[in-house]
């Protein structure tokens, strides 16, 4: 199943997934040809994310095959419906059931095997569970500037606000490199995997002398590498360059892990007298000596590579919950903030700006500009409940009281 060419395909410098070595794992029940220039060039013209996700789901569905008694390729109408209703029953929404049907009709298309998922069959469950469940996605809860306010200019913060969050940063290093984080993820809208890929070399000068932009090299929109830029405010310019200068950062990546050393403090002690020693100790001349008080330290250790996408979430849940502990989050309650830390997510500042971008009047166009969508689908999901209260009614009830 597998010749030369597939094995010269796994490389130790490749990054990801090599999807025609994962393929000769799954089970099959005839001999099948893989076509490994096809698959090369799909891997060249995808993501690695997206290479890593396609081989993770076969991969699940191989091991689901087999778990029940089936070959895995090439699958049947009736084994993929089955496969999604197993899936169904574990909990998935009719989002990622599509994602797994679309990677079965991939790895099908590559392997060039009739694609199961075209079948009628499949069809239908998959109708079905949308009409069961709703197509409607579970959405990380946005951070915004000043919270959940109508005029982001004029009105007061109130309940989890951002601007709260950056007021409540320590000046240690993790503080200042979290308050870079934030500020700059507000500003940008970046994605987790876009925001640690920031380097020093990718800021470069704007017209406002106290703003710079950002050279986004590659995000989720652009499998083509055409690149974007995006506006840092003074704001996040001030605490970019407080924590560069703290952490000695000059060039490479700009947000990285930050390892901490504490070390408590120790009494002085009095050297005991030569005569002291007793003979059933063990003979030690040092003990003779003084030591003098140690105070309280810490230390720490700069990484030299970025931060991992999945710290971003817990990086602004430890945020909220500082902020909460001082005090600077006054109309929340710990209950309130148990539950509001279960949607924080490294989404939760794109979902934020997209809001407060609705709230200050500006247009689709300019949303999906300013946060590179190329649909208007997740803007308009994500200004849904912000709609509603400025739409026609919204507007009636707050005039007739």
């Amino acid at each position: 199943m597998m010749g030369d060419a597939a094995l010269a395909l796994r490389s130790p410098e490749r990054t990801g997934k090599d999807l025609a070595w994962e393929v000769t794992k799954l089970r099959c029940e005839t001999l099948v040809t893989i076509n490994i220039e096809l698959i090369a060039a799909y891997q060249a013209a995808s993501s690695v994310h997206s290479v890593r996700a396609l081989a993770s789901d076969i991969e699940a569905f191989d091991r689901w095959c087999r778990r029940n008694g089936r070959v895995t390729l090439p699958a049947t109408p009736q084994m993929v419906a089955d496969y999604l209703d197993a899936r169904t029953g574990l909990g998935s929404r009719p989002a990622s059931l599509g994602r797994y049907k679309a990677s079965i009709a991939k790895i099908h298309q590559l392997l060039d095997l009739k694609d199961p998922t075209q079948g009628a069959l499949v069809k239908l469950r998959l109708a079905a569970v949308r009409r069961e469940k709703g197509t409607a996605q579970k959405q990380a809860r946005p951070l915004r500037f000043k919270g959940a306010v109508r005029d982001v200019e004029r009105d007061a913060p109130r309940g989890l606000n951002l601007r709260a969050l950056l007021e409540s940063c320590p000046v240690d290093l993790p503080g200042l490199r979290d308050r870079a984080l934030l500020s700059t993820a507000y500003d940008t809208g970046l994605r987790a995997s876009e925001l640690v890929a920031i380097a020093v070399e990718h800021i470069i000068e704007a017209i406002d002398p106290d703003a710079r932009l950002l050279q986004i090299l590659r995000h989720k929109g652009d499998q083509e590498g055409e690149g974007a830029t995006a506006y840092l405010s003074p704001r996040s310019v001030t605490a970019i360059a407080a924590w560069q200068l703290a952490a000695g950062i000059t060039a490479g990546p700009l947000f990285r892990r930050v390892q901490v050393r504490r070390y408590k403090a120790r009494a002085a002690v009095r050297g005991r007298p030569i005569d002291s020693i007793s003979g059933r100790e063990t003979w030690d001349l040092r003990k003779t000596l003084s030591k003098p008080a140690v105070p309280a330290r810490v230390e720490y250790d700069i990484g030299l590579a970025p931060l991992h996408p999945g710290s971003i979430g817990p990086i602004y849940r430890s945020m909220i919950q500082r902020a909460f502990d001082l005090g600077a989050l006054p109309d929340l309650v710990a209950e309130d903030v148990a539950r509001l830390l279960k949607g924080i997510s490294a989404h939760s500042t794109r979902i934020g700006l997209n809001q407060d971008l609705f709230t200050s009047g500006e247009d689709l166009a300019g949303i999906m500009d300013a946060l590179r969508w190329k649909s208007p689908r997740m803007p308009l999901a994500y200004n849904r409940n912000l709609a509603a209260e400025a739409g026609a009614v919204g507007r009636l009830i707050g005039r007739i009281g």
